[in-house]
Formats: structure tokens, C-alpha cells, sequence
């Protein structure tokens, strides 16, 4: 894992983009977290394996598509829901991440950029597996094994693309309008019981790259292209 400092940082998108599909993630906003530590690649399939064999907790995903996107142990793990992901982050003394923390951690201490390697896309194929990248292609059709590409600027992996990772939060098209400046942990609930997904997957073009782009999907829901790491907070 990795130390995440205390302190605060600028959430949200500054770039106006015209496709009005940044919306969700305006305004910017100052917002101040205590510290944390982050794990440094996405939950892999052989870590959920050791959890489902250790715990004993029932998965009702199916392996077969499991293995089709992430065919070995050091791919991560795919077909896990909201309530899985929280599963396995109990079992191992750890949590989800808020959105906030997200954020923070993906930004690697750069201010305002676009992406997590800064603001032009050219340098995507570096950092992230994602559908419409040049040079490094090898995994076109999977996910990349973890940490087979670039980190950011805090030594974390696959932050963006590869999965698109759960965070703790319920999700609000409107949060950022009147979000706490301390440790926003989301709003107490969402009507349709909606949560936050951060980070953009292999399937998905640049566009979900964006390191505050903020998608939501129903805590049920498996598919190919959603996975977790997890945090530990600090007093």
C-alpha cells in the first residue's frame, strides 16, 4: 500500500468540457482528507480466490467470465459487485475508498490536469489499458496483468483504465453543489441506491480516463469491466 498524506487537494472537473458530460463533476471544489493508505494495484483474481477459499464467503459470479477478461492470477478481478468488493475489503481489515480518496490518490499530486499523467492524451497508452490505445495493445480484448504499465505520480497502478473501480460512495448527479469540505464520504443515500465507480476499464475509449469523470452504476451489477482496490484509513 501507499501512504496517501494528509492535507487538501482541488476535486473535481476544470476544464469545461464541451460534451457537457463533466456536469456531474463541477464545480471544483477545495476539499481536505486525513491521511490513508491505498493499495497500489487493483484487487487481483488470485487475491479474491484466497479470499473466497479463507472466508468462505459465497460468490455467485461466474468463473467462465471471469477468465475470458482476466485469464490469470495477476489480472484483476472482474464480475464483483458493490457488495462483493465491500465482502472482501472487511475480511481484509480494509475499506472501499471514498470518492474523495479516489480522486486524490489518482491525481498522484498533479493540480488541474485532464488525466493522471497530465493534460494530453498522446501519453495515455503509458498509464492505461483502454479500448483505442496505440503501441501498447498486447491485452486489446483482457485486462492487463496489474502494474504491467506506468504508475502515477504516487506509485499507484492502473488507476485509470484496465477496471473501473467501486468506491464506498452513494452516488448524487448534484453532490458537489454543497459536498463537506472534510472528508466527504457522499451523500446518506441515493434514490434508486446508485454507487459511485471511478476510473475508467479496458473496453471503454479515452473519454472515461478522465480523472474526474464519475460514472454509477446499482450495487448489484457484475460485469467485465468493474473491479476495486481498497484503503485503510489513518486517526
Amino acid at each position: 500500500m501507499v501512504l496517501i498524506s494528509s492535507g487538501s487537494f482541488e476535486m473535481g472537473d476544470s476544464k469545461n468540457e464541451p460534451d457537457g458530460l463533466m456536469e456531474n463533476a463541477q464545480p471544483v471544489h477545495v476539499v481536505d482528507l486525513n491521511a490513508f493508505y491505498i493499495d497500489i494495484t487493483e484487487v487481483t483474481v488470485g487475491e479474491f480466490k484466497q479470499f473466497l477459499l479463507k472466508s468462505g464467503y459465497q460468490y455467485n459470479g461466474n468463473w467462465d467470465n471471469v477468465n475470458l477478461c482476466s485469464p490469470s492470477d495477476d489480472h484483476p478481478m472482474v464480475y464483483v459487485n458493490w457488495n462483493d468488493a465491500i465482502a472482501y475489503a472487511e475480511w481484509s481489515g480494509k475499506r472501499l475508498p471514498t470518492e474523495a480518496e479516489w480522486e486524490k490518490a489518482a491525481r498522484g499530486n498533479l493540480k488541474g490536469q485532464r488525466y493522471v499523467w497530465g493534460d494530453e492524451l498522446k501519453f495515455a497508452n503509458h498509464y492505461a489499458n483502454f479500448n483505442g490505445k496505440q503501441g501498447k495493445d498486447e491485452w486489446d480484448q483482457t485486462t492487463a496483468p496489474v502494474a504491467s504499465l506506468s504508475p502515477n505520480g504516487y506509485g499507484l497502478y492502473d488507476i485509470v483504465g484496465n477496471v473501473s473501480e467501486w468506491c464506498v460512495d452513494s452516488y448524487s448527479k448534484d453532490y458537489y453543489l454543497d459536498s463537506p469540505k472534510k472528508d466527504p464520504k457522499g451523500p446518506a443515500s441515493s434514490p434508486k441506491g446508485l454507487r459511485v465507480t471511478r476510473g475508467g476499464a479496458w473496453l471503454n475509449c479515452a473519454y472515461y480516463l478522465r480523472v474526474a469523470y464519475r460514472s454509477f452504476n446499482f450495487p448489484q451489477v457484475k460485469n467485465s469491466y468493474y473491479g476495486f482496490r481498497c484503503v485503510v484509513g489513518l486517526p
